[in-house]
């Protein structure tokens, strides 16, 4: 990498949990701080519909590079004072293969609004996180948080094998082309995105940011770096107690009595066939304590990748109320995250942190009428005539099977989209009245977080955090 590499990367954690104020806070301490990059054009259009408070978001907006662009969001969603007690948010377009201008244009703003806020006051690194699954986001993401000079793109949850050439393109202002994955195809799909088209005259030099590709096994980290079009600058290698999505066991998939996916030794990365790969990397998923970081740069990694103690700490996106309750939970003894095989339509285990009133609880899931209506977790398929269908496994089963998919997908499916809305303060309102209700994700190892707890009974903040985590500063030369 051609920047100074950190020894901390923060967790790029569910909808803006990770938010700009998180990524702005740890970049200051001369870390990674990573916005995540997931449902940014939802992020700034509730935004915007809550009255912008602070006003965040139009002063990152004044800077966007095609201003006509920035003026039409901010017409279609800025409400001044906010919504009305109880009023419903109003939809935005969803991405898609091939998606409308409006829907990439808010995907433009939302992620250029993000990162451009998470950079601004310091010159210190900031990344985005994205998930390979969320495929029909990706482009427009990513030409969003370039133009707002990303350092860093973090890339997990599949095999990211295009990101690389995709940010060689952008960066030269050429169009940008994704393979979409899409079920019973016939025929190959691509996604492309033409940063020139979308912003004419107003496009501005991009650089190309480094591309740090999450995995969780040294096999696909062999297959990534063995080849130069599709060889990432780093890697971040994830265990399975990691928040958020992991990947699913190696071999055969077996449940423990709690319903949860169970691991062996062969989900572990080799690290020192990782250290063979000449590639920086950094370790994921138990690894937030001093002790923890010493050890991994002992085995020759740069450092650690943490989430779970970011997520609770002071600047994190998290509703207030749920941070207090997790603390609470925490040094109560009590807080306990599953790591559900269910939970997530991806069809990859999900880790859930078990809070009452949550989609955690049963009859909470229960209550709620199953609806689709965000769409970002939604996986393309090709029907008979050759047309494209997106399905998700968490929206009514009667429109999942019409859809050609097969109903025992969807059981016990949650939906995360709302659901991760609701974590940082922006459910959607039902005209039945119904409010969405979260679904907490944090890593299943609590050590750090019991260290910091302990140090700070009341709370901590991220620069609290990267203290910790490198006070033994012996271990990390």
């Amino acid at each position: 990498m051609n920047q100074q590499r950190p020894s901390i990367i923060q967790g790029g954690m569910g909808v803006a949990v990770s938010s700009w104020r998180l990524a702005n806070a740890v970049a200051r301490t001369g870390q990674l701080g990573v916005v995540s990059g997931t449902a940014l054009d939802g992020v700034l259009a509730r935004t915007l519909q809550d009255g912008d408070p602070g006003g965040h978001a139009r002063r990152a907006l004044a800077h966007f590079p095609a201003p006509a662009i920035a003026q039409r969001v901010l017409d279609t969603y800025f409400l001044k004072g906010g919504r009305r007690p109880g009023q419903p948010y109003r939809p935005h377009p969803t991405l898609t293969i091939a998606p409308s201008r409006a829907a990439i244009e808010l995907s433009l703003a939302g992620n250029f609004a993000e990162v451009w806020l998470a950079k601004e006051g310091h010159d210190g690194m900031v990344g985005i996180n994205f998930l390979e699954k969320i495929q029909t986001a990706t482009l427009s993401a990513t030409l969003g948080a370039m133009l707002a000079g990303v350092d860093h793109v973090l890339m997990g949850a599949g095999i990211p094998k295009e990101m690389p050439r995709v940010l060689t393109e952008f960066a030269a202002g050429r169009p940008g082309r994704l393979t979409i994955e899409v079920a019973n195809q016939t025929r190959p799909h691509v996604a492309a995105l033409d940063p020139r088209t979308s912003l004419g005259g107003d496009l501005p030099q991009l650089r190309r940011p480094e591309f740090i590709a999450i995995i969780s096994l040294h096999v696909l980290g062999g297959y990534l770096a063995r080849d130069p079009e599709i060889r990432p600058d780093g890697f971040v290698v994830e265990g399975p107690v990691a928040g958020g999505h992991s990947a699913p066991p190696r071999g055969k998939f077996g449940l423990d009595e709690l319903g949860q996916p169970i691991y062996s030794p062969k989900d572990e990365a080799d690290l020192a066939k990782m250290v063979a790969l000449g590639l920086p990397f950094w370790l994921a998923g138990a690894w937030a304590t001093p002790e923890r970081v010493a050890a991994a740069r002992t085995a020759g990694a740069e450092g650690v990748q943490c989430g779970t103690v970011f997520a609770l700490a002071e600047e994190s996106g998290l509703a207030p109320d749920l941070r207090g309750r997790l603390l609470a939970e925490l040094a109560a003894g009590t807080l306990t995250v599953r790591n559900d095989a269910l939970a997530s339509p991806t069809g990859f285990p999900f880790k859930v942190a078990q809070l009452s009133g949550t989609l955690s609880e049963p009859d909470v899931y229960a209550a709620r009428e199953r609806i689709c209506d965000l769409g970002y977790l939604r996986a393309p398929a090709e029907r008979a005539d050759g047309s494209i269908v997106y399905r998700c496994a968490s929206e009514p089963v009667h429109m999942y099977q019409r859809k050609g998919g097969d109903p025992a997908d969807t059981v016990g499916r949650k939906c995360l989209c709302n659901a991760l809305f609701s974590n940082i303060g922006m459910p959607q309102v039902r005209k039945s009245g119904y409010v969405e209700e979260p679904a907490i994700t944090l890593g299943q190892d609590l050590e750090g977080a019991l260290g910091l707890l302990a140090r700070h009974p009341d709370g901590w903040s991220a620069a609290d955090v990267i203290a910790w985590l490198l006070s033994d500063a012996a271990a990390h030369v």
